[in-house]
């Protein structure tokens, strides 16, 4: 029996790579799976060697401060693999910790094949990483076509296998979508962030936002999407103000349904972007960062934007409040106003289906990974 150990850092990685995984199960029976996964690889049947939410931080100094704890899960992620001894070490995503787990690995034992999915974002910063990623990764799998000119460089073996979050997924029971989606009222998604340090840092400022709304105006219904980790914490703290027209949903199959029936979307920054361009709504992008591991970001990188669709135009096609623009007063007006001129809408909403067509693969990237998978089991 072949064995492939997936090796994820946070709740979106998670994700990812039970849409490959899931694709992978239904066409070979035959393969065994450890993981450093979450809730969505467990509901694959696949456990974690430990819960998900001890590596899950976010920023430069939790990180430093949390270094002995990162480096200990490091160590003992290594050795777990290394026992099981996997054909494949599928790796997705926070290269802060899984590659270097999978370097390690490789170090070690040289016969399991390293395969990365979701590339370091070199074009934003470190791009001599490239050369380092080539000692200990066989092959890599990018969501973007224009990332393959970086890794052809240094001959790194890799697929652009696009983007899952820009391809449609299962319907939801319809029924069930018409008894959640309140009748009269416009929704307005909401997206915190999958990491709980990100929901802590924007959901206070999200709930000012719905109450001036809600002072000004009486047809908005606000859904927040959560993680099923996060959903509670979000939830415990609506109930604090009595806010009656919030609601909070973790199925990712009602996700993208409520999200669909949307009029607007406010989302932390982040590749969630995608999936909300691509189901055709409208939407502006927040993100807030302390003091000091902002300015250590500026320092660090490339790029104007934070949105990876204004990345790929290098212009405001969706509209950013970052940092001290990151308020219940600026997101309020943001969202009004585009409200207030569909020109402007359409206008966004065509920019963004342009550059999707541009970062689509020709089937589906669940299906161009696991082909990539498969090739290596045999």
């Amino acid at each position: 029996m072949k064995k492939i150990f997936i090796l994820t850092g946070e709740p979106s990685g998670d994700k990812l790579a039970s849409t490959v995984i899931s694709k992978l199960k239904s066409q070979n029976s035959n393969i065994e799976y450890s993981s450093v996964g979450g809730n969505h690889l467990k509901k694959l049947g696949i456990e974690s060697i430990f819960n998900l939410n001890e590596i899950t931080y976010l920023g430069f100094t939790s990180i430093l401060s949390n270094l002995f704890k990162i480096r200990n899960k490091i160590n003992y992620t290594v050795n777990e693999i290394i026992k099981f001894n996997p054909d494949i070490l599928f790796s997705v995503d926070s290269p802060d910790f899984t590659m270097r787990v999978a370097e390690r690995v490789k170090k070690i034992n040289n016969n399991i094949k390293t395969i990365h999915y979701v590339a370091p974002q070199v074009w934003i910063w470190r791009k001599n990483r490239v050369k380092k990623i080539k000692k200990f990764i066989d092959h890599i799998l990018l969501l973007f076509d224009f990332e393959k000119k970086y890794f052809d460089e240094e001959n790194i073996n890799n697929t652009f296998v696009g983007h899952p979050l820009i391809e449609n997924h299962n319907e939801v029971n319809k029924k069930i979508i018409e008894n959640i989606i309140p009748k009269n009222k416009k929704i307005i998604s909401i997206f915190p962030g999958s990491r709980k340090s990100e929901t802590d840092a924007l959901l206070n400022i999200l709930i000012d936002f719905i109450k001036l709304m809600n002072k000004k105006h009486n047809d908005f219904y606000f859904y927040f999407h959560a993680t099923d980790e996060n959903k509670n914490l979000i939830l415990s703290e609506i109930k604090k103000f009595n806010i009656e027209n919030v609601d909070v949903v973790s199925d990712e199959s009602i996700k993208s349904k409520i999200l669909s029936n949307s009029v607007f979307a406010v989302s932390k920054s982040g590749t969630v972007s995608l999936q909300i361009s691509s189901s055709n709504i409208p939407s502006i992008i927040i993100y807030k960062l302390s003091f000091i591991n902002f300015m250590i970001f500026k320092m660090l990188v490339n790029v104007k934007f934070a949105n990876i669709i204004n990345i790929i135009n290098n212009r405001e096609v969706i509209p950013e409040l970052l940092q001290n623009e990151c308020n219940a007063d600026e997101i309020y007006k943001s969202v009004i106003y585009l409200l207030k001129n569909p020109d402007l809408i359409k206008k966004q909403l065509s920019d963004c289906s342009k550059t999707l067509e541009g970062i689509r693969s020709k089937t589906s990237s669940s299906e161009e990974a696991c082909l990539v998978l498969r090739n290596y089991l045999s």
